[in-house]
């Protein structure tokens, strides 16, 4: 019989009980199809059950084990993937009215290669409408509402990749795909509490995955362990034909062996601090959390030292890229009576007006990215990674109107959230805190050079090989 306890397993572990038939693919995926219609709706996390395929996947990954036919890591394990990926003959949403009915006769390249890697399809996981390209002012802004923080359900899952941000940590699935343009796979795993990998702009292929930003676009997993982001990474990672951006890297890595607390697996590391100004709209117990993390790093070995970046207008760069490129990417649904479907006012606002900026401005900040880029190489020369708050405050209610908070954060961790996408770098954000009164989480996120997500795998993992935020369940579910 599979328990709850068995749900809340990383996939290294449920891998290791599927590699050693102590635990059926085909119980397993029942189990979690099971959980994703009780709990994903309370969650707003579950835009579509795959039972049928999910079922048909799960007895195909048990019988190849059973004749000793192992694919790897992932073979057998029960995955959700943001719904703005496609799938044959699956609704595929993009978690907007004008498409609920929408549905591809293909799959997209990253389902395809879980799919050959053996992972088990078991949801389509809801996310913010259009993955948030017009802009947007609440946590409704979805066709399932909003998604909730598993932790503190009047709290949101975080955007846009909301979905797989309530489904991971709430034990729904084995791990998910999300993605990101400008911080939608680092925010839901702040502040819903697991550990999401950015990868480096063109290391998965976006084919079959609905476009936000041709040049900014990016896809990657969110699962309960940094360890698990690289097995994850691993099968998906890759060249391929049909995406033209995508590069010739494949990325192979499995999990090192885990150090003793009191051993240095960092030493020799040398990781830039960005603080920012917590006074600004950040909150207290964030800023104790990051530096205590920060401690946590110079115990395990690493030089930690205050650092700064390129003075750059990261924000304001990194928005006029994508929202331009929105405005064409959706100009036939802007110039159609379809656009009054979608949810949120202000995404439709946004939509409108991001067709009128200017040539020069989208210019401008493409010439600024590329200065933007090479001075940030640079700085690799001098640190491993960079560190942050993965937010400066966690989560906000459910019910808040994003454009009049009780208070504004006005300091996003120095930019470091714009700056990396805007460049195309990987980053990993990891658990390092609750709140005590409200028990939100909080995150840290490592930024590292492009092509180095190993080492943004390494730095995370080390941290939580001696901390066990990663480890918290959500009471009651």
């Amino acid at each position: 019989m599979i328990t709850d306890d068995t749900l809340y397993l990383t996939v290294e572990e449920l891998g290791a009980l599927i590699a050693s038939r102590k635990v059926s693919p085909v119980e397993l995926a029942q189990a979690y199809i099971d959980k994703l219609g009780d709990m994903g709706p309370k969650l707003g996390a579950v835009a579509t059950l795959t039972v049928e395929l999910a079922l048909a996947q799960a007895r195909q990954a048990e019988q190849e084990i059973g004749a000793g036919h192992k694919r790897g890591p992932l073979h057998g394990i029960p995955c959700g993937v943001k719904d703005l990926l496609a799938t044959r003959d699956i609704p595929t949403t993009w978690g907007a009215p004008p498409f609920k009915n929408q549905i591809f006769q293909h799959d997209a390249t990253v389902v395809s290669r879980l799919r050959d890697a053996g992972a088990v399809l078991v949801a389509k996981l809801s996310m913010i409408e259009l993955a948030g390209g017009g802009g947007y002012t609440n946590a409704r802004a979805s066709l399932q509402g909003p998604s909730r923080c598993p932790f503190n359900p009047e709290h949101w899952a975080g955007g846009s990749s909301s979905g797989p941000g309530a489904a991971v940590p709430s034990g729904l699935v084995g791990f998910a795909i999300g993605s990101e343009t400008l911080g939608s796979i680092i925010t839901p795993s702040a502040y819903s509490g697991c550990s999401g990998l950015r990868p480096t702009y063109g290391r998965v292929s976006r084919f079959g995955a609905m476009a936000l930003s041709w040049t900014m676009d990016k896809l990657g997993p969110l699962c309960r362990s940094a360890v698990d982001c690289g097995l994850v990474l691993s099968a998906i990672a890759g060249p391929d034909p049909a995406d033209l951006t995508s590069l010739d890297a494949p990325f192979n890595w499995w999990p090192a062996l885990v150090k003793t607390a009191g051993s240095k697996p960092l030493a020799g590391k040398r990781i830039g601090v960005l603080t920012p100004d917590f006074s600004r709209g950040g909150d207290p117990e964030v800023a104790a959390a990051f530096s205590s993390a920060c401690d946590v790093l110079r115990k395990l070995g690493a030089k930690v030292e205050e650092a700064e970046l390129p003075m750059y207008p990261y924000n304001p760069i990194a928005t006029t890229l994508y929202t331009a490129e929105a405005a064409s990417i959706f100009r036939p649904l802007i110039e159609s009576e379809r656009l009054q479907e979608l949810i949120d006012e202000n995404q439709k606002l946004g939509l409108v007006a991001a067709t009128s900026i200017p040539a020069n401005d989208y210019l401008d900040a493409c010439r600024l990215r590329a200065e933007i880029q090479p001075a940030l190489g640079k700085l690799f020369e001098t640190y491993d990674a960079f560190v942050a708050p993965s937010k400066i405050a966690p989560s906000p209610r459910v019910d808040m109107d994003f454009n009049n908070p009780p208070i504004l954060p006005q300091d996003e961790p120095k930019d470091l959230l714009s700056a990396s996408n805007i460049a195309g770098l990987p980053a990993i954000s990891v658990p390092c805190g609750f709140t005590r009164q409200l028990n939100l989480p909080m995150g840290i996120q490592f930024v590292c050079d492009a092509l180095r997500e190993d080492l943004c795998i390494e730095l995370a993992a080390a941290y939580q090989s001696v901390t066990d935020w990663h480890k918290r369940r959500p009471e009651g579910l």
